[in-house]
């Protein structure tokens, strides 16, 4: 018995051993397979390393062949230019007031080209048209003039060149202007050099614009469109690009203080403030030099004109209070702290009212576990669907008509609200920080607020205005990240304040940009403030 317990348990192990050496072997043939790949891939991987090493042959042996294709053309070019210089037709001869003249109006020239010693880029990869300007005085006579410059190569009067780099959405063109400059009658007659956005700036309106709509509509960071020319035809360098919206900024100073002054006269606006990071020298409790700055939205509803203030980035209410000190008349907003104060005594002529949707979204996310949260949904859905039932300024629609209709039916439907927010408020198992609790706090807080939404014809429901507006700093936030300073974003809060502005009054910011600049490029910088009102987009877009 004992010895046929022993050779069964020596045939298992046996068994057991065989199975090890069969898995053994079929290991070992894997191993194989695999050494033979690797060995195949390398082999591979070596025969790709010789062709790129041919590949970089061929291409160092066809830079050499077009070097030395360049040199010959150098050098055929300077014997041409040697030649050239010996078959020069004579030189008339100027008098010496003429000589003189020219002498002053050459140093005049130089004094206006200056460019901070700044190397201009000659973008020799845009196409280029040719403009021969003349004198447009009405004393010149082509008949009777001549030169005053030197004759060139050819025989033909020389010319002074400015060039101006024009931007049309698509494509760019270089337009060389050749400035014919002649004497008559003891005068001399000079054209007038073509507009360009910003003195000694080669670059038009038109470039500031199509930069203020990549950037400030379509939230492309300033790197980005200096790619996206490139990938047009156009090697824009991104400090030049920085530059060009830094002095648009600067030119458009006027516009921003007539658009303030609009907007703080307009007796109904809506505020709201919205973040971005700033790159600031100071270091935050995570070692990082980046905090929030907070830029302050005020639009004047009626007119379309949006406002943007940025004050270091401080949210304090100090901002607001500030702008609104002297301000007589409606202004809606949430119920932050700081605009709660503005219903207070310190502001006598400002009446506060509520943003509905702020109301709703806190009833809204309750309201799939709280019955009573989409019972006040529907009373307020109710208040919407009742209010767009006539617009203003269709079919006659007037801001009087609206209040009479509001009159009609808002108390009946802000009664029930009140009836079921005393009753949600009065419930005994309510708890205090519940989300029902939350919301109908926040409605109560707000109720007067609410009702002085009604005794108007011409408010709207809630601040959605200003939020769609504030859309743009968050998709800018998404790929811009932040701005380099306090200083950059204050910049970004005039842009956006003329991009916005025009954005609200449906007008197109390209078409803007490139009017207004042309039209105020030789204002002084005292023009009274009412002449840049008349060009803001809500006047403009009625021209």
């Amino acid at each position: 018995m004992f010895f046929r317990t022993f050779a069964s348990e020596m045939m298992t192990k046996d068994e057991i051993i065989s199975n090890l050496m069969e898995q053994l072997k079929a290991t070992n043939e894997q191993n194989a397979a695999l050494i033979n790949r690797v060995a195949e891939l390398t082999a591979q991987l070596k025969e790709a390393l010789a062709r790129l090493e041919s590949i970089g042959q061929s291409v160092k042996q066809k830079d050499e062949t077009i070097r030395k294709e360049k040199n010959k053309n150098k050098g055929l070019t300077t014997l041409l230019e040697k030649d050239s210089e010996r078959q020069k037709p004579p030189k008339p001869e100027l008098t010496d007031d003429e000589k003189k003249v020219l002498e002053e109006a050459r140093a005049i020239r130089r004094k206006q080209r200056g460019n901070n010693g700044a190397r201009r880029d000659s973008h020799t990869e845009v196409k280029v048209e040719y403009h021969d300007v003349y004198p447009d005085d009405p004393d010149f006579d082509m008949e009777k003039a001549r030169p005053l410059e030197e004759t060139g190569e050819d025989g033909r009067p020389k010319y002074r060149e400015c060039v101006r780099y024009t931007y049309t959405p698509g494509h760019f063109t270089k337009h060389v202007y050749r400035m014919h400059t002649f004497t008559q009658d003891g005068r001399v007659f000079e054209p007038q050099t073509p507009p360009s956005a910003f003195l000694n700036s080669n670059y038009d309106s038109s470039f500031v614009a199509g930069l203020m709509q990549l950037r400030y509509m379509y939230a492309m960071p300033m790197e980005r469109i200096v790619h996206y020319f490139e990938d047009m035809g156009f090697n824009l360098n991104k400090k030049t690009a920085s530059f060009l919206m830094k002095r648009a900024a600067e030119v458009f100073a006027r516009f921003y203080a007539a658009i303030r002054q609009a907007v703080l006269g307009e007796d109904y606006i809506a505020a709201d403030e919205t973040y971005f990071k700033i790159l600031v020298p100071e270091k935050n409790s995570k070692g990082k030099g980046v905090r929030k700055g907070y830029f302050w939205v005020i639009v004047a509803v009626n007119a379309g004109l949006l406002y943007v203030v940025y004050e270091d980035g401080s949210r304090s209410g100090d901002v607001i209070f500030k702008e609104v000190e002297d301000y007589r008349g409606t202004m809606q907003s949430d119920a932050a702290s700081f605009y709660k104060k503005i219903e207070g005594s310190d502001y006598p002529f400002i009446v506060r009212i509520a943003c509905i949707q702020h109301i709703k979204r806190r009833f809204i996310e309750c309201q799939d576990y709280e019955p009573d949260a989409a019972r006040m949904v529907r009373l307020l859905n109710k208040l919407y669907q009742r209010d767009h039932e006539h617009k203003i300024g269709e079919k006659g629609w007037t801001v009087d008509d609206h209040l009479k209709w509001r009159q009609k039916y808002a108390p009946g439907i802000l009664a029930d609200i009140r009836e079921l927010l005393d009753e949600i408020l009065a419930k005994p198992d309510l708890l205090p920080k519940s989300d029902l609790a939350s919301a109908a706090g926040y409605l109560d807080m707000e109720w007067d607020a609410v009702t002085d939404i009604f005794k108007r014809g011409d408010t709207n429901l809630d601040n959605n205005l200003v939020e769609r507006m504030n859309r743009y700093f968050s998709m800018s936030r998404r790929s811009s990240l932040f701005f380099g300073s306090h200083s950059g974003a204050e910049r970004a809060a005039v842009l956006y304040t003329l991009a916005l502005s025009a954005k609200t009054n449906h007008i197109n910011l390209f078409d803007y940009i490139v009017d207004i600049l042309d039209k105020t490029a030789m204002w002084q910088p005292n023009t009274p403030l009412s002449k840049y009102r008349d060009l803001l987009p809500d006047r403009w877009a009625t021209m």
